[in-house]
């Protein structure tokens, strides 16, 4: 299932949700002007890209302390910038392709506006940062020896999925579902849809390769990581405000012009 809309409205404007997405979108611009350029670092002979995520990025075995030997010396020689929790954060900015990028930014556009709205500015940022810091530890210490760098967004907004429906279960949310090349557009409610997409990272962890952020691989621990620490953190952080819900305005709408026909 793939969102493009839910039922509910902000009350306040998303100051700090519009802030993540536009960050996560100039560094990754960034990324994209450090691509073409190379370094050497020994015999190794890099882009300036691979440097800039190694030393951002979240190498779990640099975070543990357990990187193999074989690998010791070339990860020092190619970032060793020494800054391995502050990197839990900053390797919440980096993405690793278009399809990375837009994908974490069409969630966060749809569903953070409204957490923002519960819990305030200030709280949300804070709330999205510490989910981003969680999902981070949940990667590395479901593979503490590994060589590959964790990034992306995803793990701080499966956060933000993980309180969206604790908050809001029974708003309802549009997605495409493919049937082969048909797209079906449909409504389906919040929890079905949370529920939904963290099972799918559930089952997906089966795959020991992809979880463990193997080539090409899927950081699936981070998602779940940051999932349950949304599902948990929202109670500390939310206020009572909540998102208007357009589906109870149509309904109350409706049973209205009911009682008028009659």
């Amino acid at each position: 299932m793939i969102p493009y809309g839910d039922s509910l409205r902000s009350r306040s404007f998303p100051a700090v949700n519009y802030a993540l997405i536009l960050i996560n979108i100039g560094v990754f611009f960034y990324e994209l002007m450090l691509q073409t350029q190379t370094v050497r670092a020994g015999r190794t002979s890099v882009t300036e890209l691979d440097q800039w995520i190694l030393a951002w990025g979240v190498v779990p075995c640099r975070l543990t302390d357990m990187c193999p030997a074989f690998a010791e010396r070339q990860l020092e020689a190619l970032s060793g910038t020494g800054t391995e929790w502050v990197n839990l954060v900053t390797s919440t900015f980096i993405h690793g392709g278009w399809l990375h990028l837009l994908g974490n930014m069409l969630f966060l556009w749809i569903f953070g506006d409204n957490i923002e709205d519960a819990m305030g500015h200030f709280r949300y940022l804070l709330f999205y940062l510490v989910c981003g810091v969680l999902a981070g530890l949940a990667q590395v210490f479901s593979d503490p020896t590994g060589i590959v760098p964790g990034v992306g967004a995803s793990g701080a907004i499966a956060g933000v999925l993980g309180a969206y429906l604790m908050t809001y279960p029974r708003a309802s949310v549009q997605v495409i579902i493919p049937v082969i090349i048909i797209p079906f557009f449909v409504r389906v409610p919040a929890f079905l849809m949370m529920l939904f997409w963290f099972l799918t990272q559930v089952v997906s962890v089966g795959s020991v390769a992809d979880a463990r952020g193997g080539s090409g691989g899927v950081a699936y621990w981070a998602h779940i990581g940051g999932f349950v620490a949304g599902l948990v953190l929202v109670w500390l952080f939310r206020g009572r405000r909540r998102s208007a819900d357009l589906n109870k305005w149509y309904e109350r709408y409706k049973w209205q012009m009911r009682g008028r026909d009659r």
